[in-house]
């Protein structure tokens, strides 16, 4: 299957929605959410499924792929006929044409069974991922800050969304430790020199801070030319202030940047017996 192109990541959390993908072929997405979430990465190449808890087995992981051969503006009458011609019926929705489902060779997990909207990725980076944040594709910096915390084993959430009151953040890494929250940031040039997101960055962060996130921010040469002297020190400091790394078990996991390929310390409480 030879793609180069796009591949979209699109959530899957009903059976009825799978039925219709497998057997019929298609996905439909509201044209809304396009407009919203996709800007300059539609149409997709191929499509892919997130599936959520309601799969039981396969649940919170990236499964199933095909490509897609055809893009429509439909209305959901048109989609689903036996249903009124309401309101509803006449909201608008992209009907994406499918070759038949193919399964991946091992699915792409999430490590905490989160839930996403959309991942506009590169089929080089779905077809390598092991896990969700292996996928998103938002910037070189991010990429590059990723590859050190997967080498130091610093788990992270990339573009993890937290709602806060009446606002929405995305956060660029998002680590959650025994005692607290880090929020990771890379801004580059374009973004760092824009002057009118001086003052939303500051709303963003006060909210943030106030809600008991720590926020960390980088920019272009930081990230490019400090990172092992600087980036990573000031994130591992700051991960073992708040005790470790939270794995969901009862046990905390400090870093140690001096430990070989990024090896860690084991925390005060970690069980060894099975070592």
């Amino acid at each position: 299957m030879a793609i180069r192109g796009e591949v979209l990541v699109a959530i899957l959390n009903n059976l009825l929605d799978f039925a219709v993908a497998r057997d019929q072929h298609w996905y439909r997405i509201p044209t809304s959410s396009v407009h919203k979430w996709l800007k300059g990465r539609w149409p997709p190449e191929c499509l892919a499924f997130y599936q959520t808890k309601v799969f039981g087995s396969e649940a919170c992981a990236v499964n199933y792929y095909a490509r897609v051969l055809d893009v429509r503006q439909v209305y959901r009458w048109q989609l689903f006929p036996d249903q009124p011609h309401d309101e509803k019926g006449r909201q608008r929705y992209y009907q994406l044409i499918l070759e038949p489902l193919r399964r991946l060779p091992r699915p792409i997990l999430s490590r905490y069974r989160r839930r996403i909207v959309f991942i506009p990725t590169t089929w080089d980076k779905f077809s390598s991922a092991v896990e969700i944040n292996d996928l998103y594709d938002e910037s070189p910096l991010e990429d590059q800050l990723w590859a050190e915390l997967k080498r130091l084993e610093v788990s992270a959430e990339r573009q993890e969304f937290v709602q806060l009151k009446e606002r929405s953040y995305a956060l660029d890494f998002a680590i959650y430790c025994t005692s607290g929250k880090i929020d990771v940031e890379t801004d580059g040039d374009t973004w760092h020199a824009n002057t009118e997101r001086i003052p939303l960055d500051n709303l963003r962060d006060n909210d943030l801070e106030t809600a008991g996130w720590r926020v960390l921010r980088f920019n272009t040469s930081q990230i490019c030319e400090r990172m092992a002297e600087y980036c990573l020190p000031t994130i591992v400091e700051n991960v073992n202030k708040l005790d470790g790394v939270d794995e969901g078990r009862l046990v905390s996991r400090q870093i140690n940047l001096d430990a070989p390929d990024g090896a860690y310390q084991l925390g005060l409480f970690d069980d060894i017996s099975n070592d």
